[in-house]
């Protein structure tokens, strides 16, 4: 008698975080340009706010030959960059756990890993247009001068990547705080506005009271501003800055710290589904 010993199958390869990571990121993009009206905040609102300040204040900054609109622009590229990243994941990924999409997701091969690869190429990917939109909306309308040497756009290419990061890491540790998907664009949207006005957006940031200007500076929106109008203005634009400088060491010590903050509350915090305590 002869016996037949079968064969054992072979186990069934899982893919890898980063595959599924890709391939979610591929998706969550086509989602992402499919919404129309995500679509018309993220890159109207910033372009709207220009236009409608570009027309009020046209001046130059006291004691300076720049044009305040100028100013201005770096300001609104650093809102744009924030609306992207943090109102969008804050919005988005409390929404996905109150509608049962994260639940669903938990029982496919989906790890955490893989979902934010997702969300990160996602908004990195709408940030670049963005930011593109709102810097050749900016040459053209107002005459915006681009960066002429090679470390202006250096620092334009760390500031743009540390603000990012950091706005993109907050967006997801907010994502946490919403209990229920009506309530996450209030949450969001609230100090999104607020920071806008304490960030040196809208005025110049050194001609706000002093008690603003503090608070202002323990969020990344007013570092980057900082950031980006030291890539786009003369340097004897440094005087007008609280410190008399640009601190890019400052700048790239606070984004780095907030990044670092908010991975570790996003991965002490993330749920897959909202409690129902």
């Amino acid at each position: 008698m002869t016996t037949t010993t079968a064969a054992p199958r072979r186990a069934a390869r899982v893919p890898s975080t980063l595959s599924i990571g890709a391939r979610r990121a591929a998706l969550e993009t086509k989602q992402m340009l499919r919404q129309r009206e995500s679509l018309i905040f993220t890159f109207a609102f910033p372009v709207v706010i220009l236009v409608l300040f570009g027309a009020i204040f046209s001046d130059r900054i006291p004691g300076t030959e720049v044009d305040f609109r100028q100013y201005f622009i770096a300001g609104m590229i650093a809102t744009g960059i924030m609306a992207a990243t943090f109102v969008n994941l804050g919005i988005a990924i409390a929404i996905e756990r109150d509608d049962g999409t994260l639940k669903h997701l938990r029982g496919t091969p989906m790890r955490v890993g893989a979902y934010f690869i997702g969300k990160v190429a996602m908004v990195l990917v709408v940030t670049l247009i963005q930011v593109a939109v709102l810097i050749a909306f900016s040459v053209i309308a107002f005459g915006l001068p681009l960066p002429s040497t090679p470390d202006r756009w250096l620092t334009f290419a760390w500031v743009l990547l540390l603000g990012v990061a950091a706005c993109t890491m907050l967006g997801i540790a907010i994502s946490a705080v919403p209990r229920t998907s009506r309530s996450a664009s209030g949450i969001v949207v609230l100090p999104f506005m607020v920071l806008q006005f304490v960030s040196g957006v809208f005025f110049v940031f050194s001609q706000m009271p002093e008690a603003m200007q503090q608070f202002g500076a323990l969020f990344p929106l007013k570092w980057i501003g900082q950031g980006l109008r030291s890539v786009f203005l003369p340097d004897s634009l440094q005087s007008i800055e609280p410190a008399g400088t640009w601190e890019h060491g400052t700048t790239a010590l606070v984004l780095c710290a907030w990044i670092v903050v908010c991975l570790v509350l996003s991965v002490t915090t993330f749920r897959w589904q909202r409690s129902r305590g």
